[in-house]
């Protein structure tokens, strides 16, 4: 009993606390709606993946050579050469088409909960404009070897 009171007041204590107050409040007790599912966790996955996408392929392009004669020896070099190189790159393939598939998974949660009518019309405008660059992005990608 008595470790039991101790802790709840160093808990109590703890929470005065403004940075530990500030992440109490958006991580552990911030108020969510009954109807909650696992389909709500898809924009938060879509922005990892995202996240992923930018880092895996800012470490490609340091190593790649956009050249017709050297492309193919700067991917081998990746490949070969570069410490984890492999793991980078397979990770940015395969980290493309899990993209793509958490967003088509979060564009059919939206469609679903009537997420495109008013007064969340416009936000709903802006996802499909991402989406499209999203896409247009992908084929650019897709085009080097």
């Amino acid at each position: 009993l008595h470790d039991f009171s101790l802790f709840f007041l160093m808990t109590l204590t703890l929470k005065k606390q403004p940075i530990v107050q500030l992440v109490n409040d958006h991580l552990i007790d911030y108020p969510t709606p009954s109807n909650i599912s696992y389909f709500w966790n898809f924009g938060f996955l879509s922005g990892m993946c995202l996240s992923i996408q930018i880092m895996t392929g800012i470490v490609l392009a340091m190593h790649y050579t956009p050249h017709v004669d050297l492309a193919f020896s700067s991917v081998e070099h990746i490949m070969r050469d570069v410490n984890g190189g492999w793991l980078v790159r397979y990770t940015h393939a395969n980290g493309a088409s899990m993209f793509f598939i958490v967003v088509y998974i979060h564009i059919g949660r939206g469609l679903y909960y009537g997420s495109y009518a008013e007064p969340r019309g416009f936000v709903w405008s802006i996802g499909v404009v991402i989406m499209l660059l999203m896409m247009a992005t992908g084929f650019m990608g897709y085009v080097l070897p």
